[in-house]
């Protein structure tokens, strides 16, 4: 009787345990990113009463005679699974939708979350709800960002500003008509352009120029004289000459580009002579009306940071007041081979531990790491109805250990009054 009561005990204690688990799982039900837990039970040490024996003459074998000794916790499992999304519009709310979490850290201590709910500081860090470190990597200073490099906290000061760059690259596009005559004498053959370039220091210059039809599918790009501002002058330098194959497309020559240099006046102080080369390799020539122009090129004025996105791989890229757009930084990801032997150490973090497995770093979309989504949080993965029909089962479960020790006392009461 003794071993009844024990064993009553025993699930009194473990039912108490997991009623635990399941009213912190409803504590934590609006908690961004929270994962819920579950407590499962394994029974104890049977005792042995009599032994198995296996038959023999003519006599069958009879089962081991067991009782027993109770139950005890057999684990308390966290369960990742994802949580329903909430769309919020603040683009430093970040969700994970996938397998991954965020890393955070205070300069000594790494972290990992699911809770996205970021924000920048007074300094420019993005940081977490409990003021954690982001981490990921910065862009070097022309927008180039090394994922292989070690993670960082994420920094993007207010009021960043961008330096000018000069045009070193000029690309056009679309056609130019294959009825053009050929330019000469009472005949026009040209076509007007313009390129748009700037200097060292971010003065914009619109330079006129003009395709010149020289022969049968050949051009020359040209710039004329005087119809620049006094304080600049510009001339094609080198391969002016542009052909084009008999079905209108583009013939590569060596090299597939043409030099324009710009001199500008001292005065102004900015770089001289500036060399722009420009690639014409997406042109054609068709019997179309004539439409070419100027698609893309390189240069810009100083800016100022005006805003910022952050796109599905963590990309964050900002957004300058001279329309200029610069990768700044990324978000890393990190993912385990048993996110469920993470240690919990509060505010939506995990720790490492032995059965986790090695962290592995990496981009957003990449190496089973899901993709980021912006303006965007993951909620509890609490199902309020599944832990309500647990804390039943709980109940009842723990109310019949209590009559076991009830029940069982009784049976001692009722030896205990056999002497009168």
């Amino acid at each position: 009787m003794m071993r009844s009561m024990f064993s009553g005990v025993s699930g009194l204690r473990n039912h108490q345990i997991r009623m635990d688990v399941i009213g912190n799982n409803i504590a934590n039900v609006n908690t961004v990113g929270f994962k819920r837990s579950r407590a499962t039970f394994r029974d104890m040490l049977s005792q042995n009463i009599r032994g198995a024996s296996s038959p023999e003459g003519g006599k069958g074998g009879t089962n081991p005679q067991q009782v027993g000794l109770g139950m005890t916790l057999n684990s308390i499992d966290t369960i990742h699974s994802q949580g329903s999304s909430e769309i919020t519009g603040k683009i430093t709310d970040l969700m994970v939708d996938g397998d991954g979490f965020f890393i955070v850290g205070d300069g000594s201590n790494r972290f990992y979350t699911r809770a996205g709910n970021f924000d920048f500081d007074a300094a420019g860090n993005l940081i977490s709800g409990s003021g954690m470190l982001v981490q990921g990597w910065m862009a070097d200073a022309a927008g180039n960002i090394d994922t292989a490099q070690a993670i960082t906290g994420i920094t993007i000061p207010k009021g960043m500003a961008i330096l000018p760059e000069a045009t070193e690259n000029v690309t056009y596009i679309n056609n130019l008509d294959a009825g053009t005559p050929i330019d000469g004498a009472g005949v026009d053959g040209t076509v007007p352009t313009t390129i748009q370039a700037y200097d060292s220091l971010g003065n914009m210059y619109n330079i006129p120029a003009l395709f010149r039809k020289t022969a049968a599918n050949t051009w020359n790009f040209e710039v004329p004289a005087g119809t620049l501002p006094a304080n600049i002058t510009a001339a094609v330098v080198a391969n002016p000459a542009i052909t084009f194959n008999a079905d209108g497309t583009f013939n590569t020559p060596d090299p597939p580009t043409t030099t324009v240099a710009l001199t500008i006046d001292p005065l102004v102080g900015a770089t001289s002579p500036q060399t722009i080369t420009v690639d014409f390799t997406a042109m054609t020539q068709y019997a179309n009306p004539s439409n070419a122009g100027m698609n893309t090129q390189d240069g810009y004025s100083s800016g100022m940071l005006t805003g910022y996105a952050i796109d599905k791989s963590g990309v964050v890229t900002g957004r300058f007041s001279n329309g200029f757009t610069k990768e700044l930084a990324q978000v890393a990801l990190a993912n385990f081979n048993n996110p469920g032997g993470l240690i919990k150490v509060g505010e939506n973090m995990f720790t490492e531990s032995n059965n986790s497995g090695t962290v592995q770093l990496g981009v957003a979309g990449t190496g089973g790491r899901g993709e980021i989504s912006p303006g965007t949080l993951e909620m509890s993965n609490v199902d309020l109805s599944q832990e309500f029909t647990d804390m039943i089962i709980t109940q009842r479960g723990f109310q019949a250990n209590t009559r076991i020790i009830t029940v069982s006392d009784e049976m001692l009461q009722e030896l205990v009054n056999l002497k009168r």
